[in-house]
Formats: C-alpha cells, structure tokens, sequence
C-alpha cells in the first residue's frame, strides 16, 4: 500500500471514528463543564478551548453551557444505535423492533435523531452536546434562554447549529437539534472528506447496517445540514 493511500485509509477510519483519542491528543473536558461530571469525555484541543471560552462568556450573562455528550466513538455509537434497533432502548417510547417490522423503516425512524455507527459528526471530537437532549428543555424559560444566546453568540466562537429547523432549505436529514453545535473551523474540512470519500460499502460492522444502506446516506442526511 502506497503512503497516500494508507494516509487515505487513516483519515476514513478517523472520520468513522475508529481510532484512540489519546493518540491524536484529544484532551478530557473538565468535570466543572460536564452535566455528568462522573463522565470522561474527550474532545479535540482546540474545539476545547473554544467551547471553555464561550462558557466563560456566557456565565457573565447568567447562561450555564455544559456538555452532555462530546467525542463518541464507532463502538460508542454502535451502543446506542442497536439498543435502539433492538428495542432494548425505547424511541419516542416505542419499541422500533415490535413497531417497525421492516428494518428500513425501522432505520428511518431511528435516524429522525441518531446517525448510523461511521457516520456520526460527533466521531470528529469537534461536535457537542449542550446541556440536555430533550427538546421539552429548550420550549422552557431556561431552555430558550440557552438558545437565544448560543443563536447570537456561539458563531463567535467557531460553533454552528448544523441540525437546524426543517423547512425549504433543509428539507432532509435529521431532525432540528438545538442542542448539538459543531466547531467548524474543524469540522469543516471533515465533513466534505465524509462526502469525498463517502463509500456505502463502508456502512458495516452493526445491526441494521444492510437497511441503513438503502437510504439516501449522502444527500439526505451528510448533506442535509445548515452550513452557516
């Protein structure tokens, strides 16, 4: 194998998030900026420093930012993912394996919010999760007060809302996230590697992957994201 190839493979298993953190010298996020400060979470430096800045800043406007979710790996993802695919993990409290027969629906229904193990963003060590995942939060007082905030300043800081409302401009993809926000000035770069070397063979190694396969993967949901 040549050295561009190998360097090819290297950048792919990274974007699928297969690979150790320490090595590409992710740093541990502090437990004072966690929501679950028993949690180890690692993300890269420069998107950590970043995220440490506006939260410093937004504190001095009485709005607390605290991760509930950073870097995940492939394994990480897959977790989630087949507890989902399984029924062992409710979805709307639904069992998706007794509701949806059919794993295409049942893959569907299932990427409304979560991506396919190899194809989440938060795999990059750049993309958060900001103090919940539930979107009753952000319809409360505190909750929309968080977001107004992240909407006016966040952008300062090199963060975008990539999963915004669905409508005429982003009619695919998942659904609207006010809570997860990507580091662009890294993520960028990453994600159109994603759609350069995007391959639906590599879709593999977890259940459901034959399904996730017959879905519009690139144009629908890598594709169908705000881009600031």
């Amino acid at each position: 194998m040549n050295m561009n190839a190998q360097n090819k493979e290297e950048k792919i298993r990274f974007l699928k998030g297969q690979y150790d953190p320490e090595a590409y010298h992710f740093v541990l996020i502090d437990p004072q900026y966690l929501v679950n400060p028993d949690k180890k979470l690692y993300m890269q430096k420069e998107a950590y420093e970043a995220f440490v800045a506006m939260a410093v800043h937004a504190k001095k406007d009485q709005v607390i930012l605290k991760i509930v979710s950073a870097t995940r790996l492939f394994e990480d993802q897959k977790l989630l993912w087949e507890n989902k695919f399984s029924g062992k993990r409710k979805v709307f409290g639904k069992n998706l394996a007794k509701h949806y027969k059919d794993p295409i629906k049942r893959a569907r229904a299932i990427m409304q919010y979560s991506a396919p193990p190899g194809l989440s963003r938060h795999h990059w060590g750049t993309d958060i999760d900001i103090n919940t995942v539930e979107t009753d939060y952000f319809k409360k007082k505190s909750g929309k007060k968080v977001y107004e905030w992240l909407s006016i300043h966040a952008s300062k800081y090199g963060f975008c809302q990539t999963y915004t409302k669905r409508d005429a401009c982003r009619p695919h993809g998942y659904n609207e996230e006010k809570w997860h926000w990507s580091y662009i000035p890294l993520a960028d770069q990453y994600w159109l590697d994603q759609i350069k070397w995007f391959d639906p063979e590599q879709i593999n190694g977890f259940m459901g992957c034959e399904a996730v396969r017959q879905l519009p993967v690139l144009e629908h949901f890598i594709k169908g994201i705000y881009r600031y």
